[in-house]
């Protein structure tokens, strides 16, 4: 069914797609490709489709667009994946699996909206693949290198986790809840991770970005999202959110849909019910 989004249903609906070598949940809810632009999700390093709670749905009444989302491998329902996970596991995954996502879904026309690693990933997808379907980015606490102060809070959800009710949390969401959490914490948490940099695809995106972090980002400051502007050739838009930590969708969901919706319209210059295809 490669192509074809052939369990979209504007209502919302349940899915799966195939990417990667592994079957990876998707949720749809919207027009689908075709009728509009389509708004991807990427999550974050503990998220996957259920964790972004009723976010794709505002996005869908603020912006008309469809919205599409899924749990990369080792998240959510999809297939686990083998650990421990390589330290440049979003690298590959903005080259090698999200390709694959954006075909097996009849993707034309829209944005990456990513949170966090997901974002990342958006951002080194926008810089490698330089995807002409892909018309623009928006960029939710990204992270493009490491700081001590993001490694530190890092390092006490591994003590949640073995210690606290973390993984009782998690566990209600991921299938492979130890795979989901150590894949990303082990990673992070690695001593050759220090030395992680992504800033280099920053110079390749030319598309218009959109940042939007939070002034109280317990896992980065404000550096991450200044990289942007200092080093992407096209449009970049920096919305720093007040009383708001690391997950702006759901800590500020109305001021985030507002500005993506006007990211949409008066920068990338989509319009509702407006496809390419």
């Amino acid at each position: 069914m490669a192509g074809q989004a052939y369990f979209w249903d504007e209502a919302g609906a349940a899915g799966s797609v195939q990417a990667g070598g592994a079957i990876l949940e998707a949720y749809t809810v919207g027009p689908p490709p075709g009728q509009a632009p389509t708004l991807v999700l990427l999550h974050e390093g503990l998220g996957c489709v259920d964790l972004w709670r009723d976010f794709p749905e505002k996005l869908v009444a603020e912006t008309g667009c469809g919205v599409f989302a899924y749990s990369r491998a080792g998240y959510g329902r999809s297939d686990a994946c083998p650990l421990p996970r390589p330290l440049d596991y979003m690298t590959r995954e903005a080259v090698a699996v999200l390709p694959e996502v954006l075909g097996a879904i009849g993707f034309t026309d829209g944005i990456l909206i990513g949170h966090s690693d997901g974002a990342s990933i958006a951002a080194i997808h926008a810089g490698a693949q330089r995807d002409p379907r892909v018309r623009g980015v928006v960029l939710m606490a990204p992270h493009f290198f490491t700081e001590a102060m993001g490694l530190d809070a890092i390092a006490e959800a591994r003590t949640a986790y073995s210690d606290g009710d973390l993984r009782s949390r998690l566990g209600k969401y991921h299938a492979h809840v130890d795979t989901a959490f150590r894949g990303w914490n082990d990673a992070w948490l690695d001593p050759g991770f220090r030395s992680w940099d992504i800033r280099h695809f920053l110079d390749t995106v030319s598309v218009p970005v959109l940042c939007l972090q939070g002034e109280q980002d317990q896992y980065g400051t404000r550096a991450q999202v200044e990289v942007v502007a200092e080093r992407v050739g096209g449009p970049v838009t920096i919305h720093m959110i007040p009383d708001c930590r690391h997950s702006p969708h759901l800590e500020a969901a109305e001021t985030v849909t507002t500005e993506i919706a006007a990211f949409l319209t008066g920068t990338v210059r989509f319009e509702a019910g407006e496809s390419d295809a």
